[in-house]
């Protein structure tokens, strides 16, 4: 059984500045096919669109009606306890 890669990312929604953190996890290992990438929370206001096992196809909808992957906004949430 391999080994689930947990993170934490920031998004924020380029419309209306909705922002909080997500906690996602990914399966860590090269030799799959797919990384199996999961959304295991998401802040108030965003929900999925349209799931995938990739990050960048995996789409998301803020509150305010904008879509947009999930790769594409989110980025690392450093120093995040």
């Amino acid at each position: 059984m391999a080994i689930r890669d947990r993170f934490s990312k920031k998004l924020t929604c380029p419309q209306c500045g909705n922002s909080g953190f997500a906690e996602a996890s990914e399966i860590d290992d090269a030799k799959r096919k797919t990384p199996d990438f999961k959304v295991d929370q998401l802040p108030r206001g965003f929900f999925v669109q349209r799931p995938s096992v990739h990050q960048e196809t995996f789409m998301l909808k803020c509150e305010c009606g904008r879509k947009f992957p999930f790769r594409s906004l989110a980025e690392a949430a450093a120093g995040r306890d």
